[in-house]
């Protein structure tokens, strides 16, 4: 299907009102930095430059993916790398781009920006079936896991988009943001499909430290040495800064992918508590390999949006699913325990029911 014009995409966290006590609207870890990391920040030294070419962290990202250095190249996190990867497609000759809807809004904007025909798969035969049909190659988001549902898209249906994309000559740019926090099953991309196609990492989420917009990307094999030294001349000077940098170089050590891993399990077990909260709450909720889902609250879809002002002058922030397309769901993450119950007090608190005119 194709999208109408989308206005500047919407996203969770700040939106310019008061400080957010608990927020459920964002895909960030909750949990504390491990003290490794919170040292390795606080040291960075913010008086100079940091290396133009960052050639020890290419080096040592490289170094962890089993690739070549040159085929890392750092990105200002992955919404800046969307707008250059497109920018690229877009002076190839690329006049159309496939993005998942629901789907995170900056594939949309980026091709909008440039003057691609954008369309929407909002289901995996459907982006299969399209690209098979193609006259020409188009520039094609996926994720994995997905967002904002949370799912993970099966093996077989990434075999046969391989197959199909490199007949056909598809880009294939694989947002990877959120495979540090898959909570269930493994990875279904095999080695060989990620090397021949654009991957985005973007560690601040697993981190829990959005505020530093620093991640990279792995050219394909094939155009390493090309469209990615291309790519590479798209960026600004400094793409990254010495905080961007840091985080980076910490990112794949022993120390952090430890308390990672203790993190998942801790999020298991909160999600766990969250989802039963949710459904004692009479909450219809999706499927999910990851600490977000998609949840639908027993109220009206404009009842919904009252509901999600008042939480939010009480200090709590759900990330409302209508401009994913998908009116009266919310986008939920894991939060601590004290932040459930929080939820959970606000949401039976009477001054709000009666408001509605009904109960929730």
């Amino acid at each position: 299907m194709s999208l109408a014009p989308m206005p500047w995409p919407e996203h969770g966290g700040p939106d310019g009102g008061p400080a957010i006590l608990h927020d459920f609207s964002t895909n960030a870890n909750p949990l504390p930095l491990p003290e490794p990391l919170v040292n390795a920040l606080a040291a960075t030294d913010r008086r100079r430059y940091p290396d133009p070419h960052y050639g020890r962290l290419c080096e040592r990202l490289a170094a962890h993916h089993g690739v070549p250095a040159h085929r890392v190249l750092p990105t200002a996190g992955s919404s800046e790398a969307i707008r250059r990867l497109t920018l690229l497609a877009h002076l190839q000759g690329l006049g159309e781009a496939w993005v998942p809807a629901p789907g995170y809004g900056d594939y949309a904007a980026a091709a909008y920006a440039l003057g691609l025909k954008v369309h929407g798969w909002p289901a995996p035969a459907t982006l299969l079936e399209a690209l098979d049909r193609a006259h020409h190659p188009a520039l094609v988001w996926l994720n994995e896991p997905c967002n904002p549902t949370g799912v993970s898209l099966p093996h077989s249906f990434w075999q046969s988009l391989a197959e199909i994309a490199w007949a056909k000559g598809h880009w294939l740019v694989l947002d990877r943001a959120y495979e540090p926090l898959r909570l269930e099953g493994r990875d279904p991309i095999l080695p060989g499909m990620a090397a021949r196609a654009w991957q985005l990492w973007s560690p601040n989420k697993a981190l829990g430290l959005t505020g530093i917009r620093a991640g990279y990307v792995l050219a394909p094999t094939e155009a390493a040495e090309g469209l990615g030294q291309r790519l590479r001349a798209l960026a600004p000077s400094w793409v990254l800064s010495a905080e961007g940098e840091q985080m980076l170089l910490a990112w794949w050590g022993e120390a952090v992918q430890a308390w990672l891993a203790d993190s998942r399990r801790t999020l298991e077990q909160w999600r766990t508590m969250q989802r039963n909260l949710l459904s004692d709450l009479g909450w219809a909720q999706r499927a999910t390999v990851t600490p977000f889902w998609l949840a639908r609250p027993p109220l009206p879809a404009r009842l919904l949006e009252l509901r999600l002002r008042q939480l939010r002058s009480a200090g709590l922030k759900l990330r409302d699913a209508s401009s994913f397309g998908l009116p009266g769901w919310v986008r939920v993450s894991t939060q601590s325990p004290d932040a459930q119950a929080a939820l959970a007090l606000v949401w039976h608190d009477s001054r709000w029911k009666g408001e509605e005119g009904e109960g929730a």
